[in-house]
């Protein structure tokens, strides 16, 4: 590989890398707030934010999805979300720690967590059918591709 697309692909490799992280910190940021708050306060908060426009469009597809949602949402869902969020985020920020800092375990460690993460979102995705859910794991492929294209360079020119 020619010496500018290896600093191409290491800048969007870096770049890959960070957007994870942040997504990773919010997913740890939301985990937390998951156990720490109340399904009550939960519930709250969603017909907080719903309630005018339920009143303006009282069939509103989303307000009246999220309200629904709010009001059956449960201690052990609560938790199950917290739990996955905080696990998933913790896991994505000690991988990206070690991207960032050149640690080679990391590379292969990333593609295996990242694969795993992304066969996880293609299952739900089959539940859902959240167009998020598709637009993560595309990032997420990219990502790993580029993880890949890094750790091939780190490689190439540790033996050189």
């Amino acid at each position: 590989m020619k010496p500018v697309d290896e600093r191409r692909i290491h800048q969007l490799f870096e770049i890959g890398v960070w957007l994870k992280g942040a997504h990773a910190l919010i997913e740890c940021i939301g985990g937390i707030l998951l156990y720490v708050v109340t399904t009550d306060t939960i519930a709250s908060w969603v017909n907080a934010l719903t309630q005018e426009e339920l009143i303006e469009d009282p069939n509103d597809f989303i307000a009246g999805y999220l309200s629904q949602m709010a009001s059956q949402f449960s201690v052990a869902s609560k938790q199950f979300y917290a739990f996955y969020l905080l696990s998933h985020g913790l896991i994505k920020l000690l991988l990206v720690i070690g991207l960032l800092r050149g640690k080679l375990w990391s590379y292969p460690a990333s593609l295996v967590a990242l694969g795993a993460f992304m066969v996880y979102q293609v299952y739900r995705y089959s539940y859902t059918h959240s167009p998020g859910l598709l637009v993560l794991t595309v990032f997420d492929a990219i990502v790993m591709w580029l993880i890949w294209q890094e750790w091939q360079a780190v490689r190439r020119h540790m033996a050189g």
